[in-house]
């Protein structure tokens, strides 16, 4: 079948497979046409043309840019020059951030962010004299020869998102001339809709936005624009960065992903005559790592070669001196990974040449070490994808500035008692060179393609991170990098740790191998059965388990967790508290700065407090928690394992013992005389009343202890195991023996236990009558809306290294849930009505007003109040008053 271009039939390929050139016939249409149009104007004759001389166009006051794509810029106007032998080639077009202004430099929008990929094309409508860009999604296959690949064809086809009119045929008719100043001045958005990805009202105001740059390389151009809008009073500009990059004729071989190995992916699907369903992979990220065809040999004798093409990573000049030198030992130290892979000098880190012309960071060549001037406190990993295989083409690490602020805050309370280095308002360049190198490893990771391996700290006895010899042969706090483990909390101090920082592991390495081994077949097919005996090899081995990333609002695997350490949540949190406990009495002398204020005091309490609550979700996760994995026909696992009895039953003594029932130790600490817990925001320091503060945690805690899901998974163990479940009238009635015990010994009630009774009522509730609410059309249409498009791409992957995940008064984890979690979704929560947690409920509620009730001669006036309150509360709740 052929298809109609302006007049012109050419051959129809596969939408993932298109190719022209000038054997095609359009270099011999156009060549006589040409001729025609030259003949007709001399004579006068044609009188509806709107193609010109080449000299008429390309004048001799144009500067020209020589490459992929020629640039011509004449006076004002900008065209593109390009080869009939490019037309339907693939390139990628790539827009990045390049200057930011204040307004929203602190919104965490700057230079070296990539907001907008398209894989794009141009094309000829010869009868309209124009140039199309279409766009399309590579992600659909047909079997080449079989009939339903012309219905791929025809049911992916690309989309029309700009086209130019021709200006003139090149000096020999093999090329073609056009202006482009409408897409990148600002005049249209359809291939740079930055307002709009930025999440920004209103578009660029075309008489303050214009084009600044224009290169053109080799493989690549890179148009430089200032992009001006205004919303609601204030004008923001910002330079942005288009990169059109020719991608190679032949994508990279991809590598089918496997669910128990952690990457990012590219989703594809396969079309073939002999199915009965279709296929569907997903494609690992990756970069392309090749041996030179001259070492071929020597790669498969088991000998380290040079890759054809090493990753190489530049350090923006902008970084600081003194950090230098610790970024660019945190990437090479991903070497070791490599040569398990087969490859020596794989992965590299320079300076960004000084004084070349040529060289512009933004330009997608060159896989950048971007150092932001920011207050925020943060670092991502994003990259660009071929997304016609899952080929990583660039890479960029977005460093900000203030990030010191939260690896200072977490190495002081996390290893300040053992670590007297760690105790100092500022530490020695020596000693946060040593953490930037740990975030620079994590960073660069992820620019390789892994994702988070929350499960990799689970693999460590809690009492071996106790153990010198342990921690010194295992190397860090996990078994991958890619773990939010942090720094050693577990160790104590007479145990003479010194290995206490995270470091890349046996998982690391292990994927690495995995996903960058040269295999030597033709197909992505005929790897699978290799790929799958590498990970099969450690099948029962936790120090190569995969533990996908949860959302931190609804944690079911306590295994793999964030921000947490070893195999027993209670156990290593037990360990924690023993050093939280002995750094409060030391806050004061910690920040101590002659003539200041406490205001430094105040924030690290504040910060030893949200380690605290950090201890308490960790433990809380284990109540209704499941282990979760993901075996293959022929393994022995399990993919769904409810967490003991035994350690349910501890998880909620904990949370009785530690946070409950709030210790007097982090309650009424010395330090609140001189300053209360602060908390930095965007309107200045809060300061927060322990009362108020701690009002706040037990709610939090409170509303996840009594959520649905949970809730509904424990009803499930005990459909499964019965007695050996820790059941919801288990856990009920330790709760109530813990948070009523002073009521049933009679005696008189503290502020803080008043007020963790009244939360515990009010979440029982209002957890109750939400249980009992109907689920909304709405809301079910707008659940499967967030779960319908499979490609939705995810944004750069922001680490979570700023203090927002600590700062106790906001949601967790605001980052596009798409790109941060594992696509597992495990539904519990149905027919809310009819399930056992509203009797429980409501049974624990008659529980506490019948003990109340015989509670209300008590003298102390307060407590009897406070009764009396909660009776009436559960009177009007339950219509029994």
């Amino acid at each position: 079948m052929a298809c109609i271009l302006g007049g012109i039939s050419l051959p129809s390929q596969a939408s993932h497979k298109i190719t022209t050139s000038s054997e095609d016939g359009i270099f011999t249409f156009w060549k006589k046409k040409k001729a025609e149009t030259e003949s007709d104007t001399t004579k006068g004759k044609d009188k509806t043309s709107k193609l010109k001389k080449y000299e008429e166009i390309v004048t001799s006051e144009a500067t020209t840019k020589k490459g992929v794509i020629d640039i011509h810029r004449v006076k004002k106007d900008y065209y593109f020059e390009i080869s009939d032998s490019l037309l339907s080639r693939d390139f990628l077009l790539v827009n990045k951030i390049s200057k930011v202004p204040s307004e929203i430099n602190e919104l965490g929008f700057n230079k070296g962010i990539n907001y907008q990929n398209l894989l794009i094309r141009f094309e000829l409508d010869t009868l309209a004299e124009k140039i199309w860009v279409k766009t399309y999604h590579p992600y659909y296959e047909g079997k080449a020869g079989d009939a339903i690949t012309q219905s791929v064809e025809d049911n992916y086809i690309p989309s029309i998102r700009e086209s130019f009119d021709l200006a003139c045929f090149g000096k020999d008719s093999s090329t073609y001339v056009f202006k482009v100043n409408k897409v990148f001045d600002g005049s249209e958005k359809s291939l740079n809709d930055l307002f709009g990805i930025l999440g920004m009202p209103g578009a660029a105001v075309k008489d303050l936005s214009t084009i600044s740059a224009a290169k053109s390389f080799p493989e690549n151009l890179v148009m430089k624009s200032l992009l001006t809008t205004k919303a609601e009073g204030i004008t923001i500009t910002i330079e942005v960065t288009s990169n059109i990059v020719l991608l190679a004729k032949e994508a990279m071989k991809p590598r089918f992903a496997d669910q128990r190995i952690g990457y990012f992916t590219t989703k594809h699907f396969y079309y073939s005559d002999d199915q009965q369903a279709v296929e569907n992979r997903e494609f690992v990220n990756r970069w392309r790592m090749e041996p030179k065809p001259e070492d071929v040999e020597k790669y498969l004798n088991g000998e380290l070669v040079e890759p054809k093409k090493q990753i190489v990573y530049y350090i923006d000049p902008s970084t600081p001196p003194q950090w230098r030198q610790a970024i660019k030992n945190g990437i090479t130290d991903w070497q070791a990974a490599f040569e398990k892979a087969g490859f020596k000098n794989a992965i590299l880190a320079k300076d960004a040449p000084a004084n070349d012309a040529d060289f512009d960071g933004d330009d997608v060549r060159y896989s950048m070490i971007t150092y932001a001037a920011s207050s925020q406190a943060n670092a991502m990993g994003p990259s660009v994808i071929d997304p016609r295989s899952g080929e990583i083409i660039e890479a960029d690490v977005i460093w900000w500035h203030n990030v010191m602020t939260a690896l200072h805050s977490w190495i002081r309370i996390q290893t300040g008692v053992i670590d007297p280095k760690a105790r100092d308002n500022k530490f020695s360049d020596e000693h946060m060179a040593h953490a930037i190198r740990f975030v620079s490893s994590h960073e660069i990771g992820h620019t390789l393609g892994l994702m988070h391996n929350m499960g990799a700290s689970a693999a460590f006895p809690v009492d071996s991170l106790r153990s010198k010899t342990f921690t010194t042969k295992m190397g860090g706090t996990a078994t991958s990098i890619m773990d939010y483990a942090r720094f050693n909390y577990v160790a104590q101090p007479n145990d003479g740790v010194v290995n206490i920082t995270p470091q890349i592991g046996v998982y690391d390495k292990y994927a690495i191998a995995w996903a960058y081994r040269w295999i030597d077949e033709e197909t992505p097919w005929d790897e699978v059965k290799v790929l799958s005996q590498m990970i099969r090899k450690h099948e029962n081995d936790p120090f190569y388990h995969y533990g996908p990333q949860q959302d931190g609002k609804n944690t079911i695997d306590p295994s793999a967790q964030s921000e947490d350490l070893g195999d027993n949540s209670m156990k290593a949190s037990r360990y924690g508290l023993e050093n939280l406990k002995r750094i409060v009495p030391e806050v004061e002398k910690w920040t101590y700065e002659e003539g200041k204020g406490y205001e430094k005091a105040g924030k690290m309490m504040m910060g030893i407090i949200g380690q605290w609550f950090t201890y308490a979700n960790h433990v809380l996760a284990n109540v209704g928690g499941v282990y979760l994995d993901q075996p293959v026909y022929g393994e022995t696992k399990s993919a769904y394992i409810q967490v003991e009895k035994a350690k349910q039953k501890d998880a909620i003594k904990y949370l009785i013992d530690e946070v409950i029932n709030i210790p007097q130790w982090i309650a009424n600490a010395e330090i609140y005389k001189k300053s209360y817990p602060i908390k930095e925001s965007v309107i200045g320091d809060i300061e927060y009343a322990p009362t108020t503060l701690f009002r706040d945690l037990h709610a939090r805690i409170f509303y996840s202890l009594l959520e649905k899901e949970r809730l509904l998974r424990m009803q499930q163990n005990e459909a499964e195991n019965g007695e050996d479940a820790y059941t919801l009238t288990e856990m009920m009635s330790d709760l109530h023996q813990g948070i009523f015990s002073e009521t049933i010994k009679n005696k008189k009630l503290d502020v803080f236990t008043r007020q963790s009774q009244k939360n515990f009522v009010d979440v029982l509730i209002i957890s109750q009558n939400q249980t009992l609410e109907k689920t909304s059309k709405k809301s079910l249409q707008e659940n499967q809306k967030a779960n319908c498009c499979p490609f939705h791409q995810h944004m750069p992957l922001l680490c979570d290294y700023g203090v927002k995940s600590r700062e106790l008064f906001q949601d967790h984890e605001q980052e596009d849930e798409t790109s941060r979690y594992a696509n597992r979704n495990l539904f519990y929560a149905t027919m809310n009505r009819v399930s056992d947690d509203v009797s429980v409920k409501r049974g624990e509620m008659l529980r506490i007003k019948d003990l109340l009730t015989n509670r209300l001669k008590i003298a102390d006036e307060a407590t009897r109040f406070h009764y009396q309150d909660l009776i009436l509360r559960i009177e009007e709740a339950m219509n029994t008053h």
